[in-house]
C-alpha cells in the first residue's frame, strides 16, 4: 500500500475527504520526523513507538576490492517497536 492508497482508505473510513486525509498524513509524518530529529519518541498506545536511535561507526570490507578495509561511519537510523495489540492482531490472537 502506497500514501495515496492509505489517505484514501482513511477517508473511505473517517468520512472526509482524501485531501483531508492526505493533509492530516503529511502532518503526522512531518510531526513524527521533527520528533525523531530531536531525539524523541512518538508512541502509539496499543500500535508501537517510533524512535531514532544511533547505529555506531564499524569496520567494514570494501565489496568492490575485498582485501581492503573501509570505516563505516556512526549514523542516526530510525527504529520502530511495535505494541502488543498490533503484535497480537499479527500472530492472529
Amino acid at each position: 500500500m502506497n500514501k495515496a492508497e492509505l489517505a484514501q482508505k482513511i477517508a473511505d473510513k473517517v468520512g472526509i475527504s482524501k485531501a483531508q486525509a492526505e493533509e492530516a498524513l503529511n502532518a503526522f509524518t512531518d510531526i513524527t520526523t521533527e520528533t525523531m530529529k530531536a531525539q524523541g519518541e512518538v508512541t502509539l498506545t496499543g500500535f508501537g513507538t517510533f524512535s531514532a536511535r544511533p547505529r555506531k561507526g564499524r569496520e567494514g570490507i570494501n565489496p568492490r576490492n575485498p582485501s581492503e578495509k573501509i570505516t563505516i561511519p556512526t549514523v542516526v537510523v530510525a527504529k520502530f517497536k511495535a505494541g502488543k495489540n498490533l503484535k497480537d492482531a499479527l500472530k492472529g490472537k
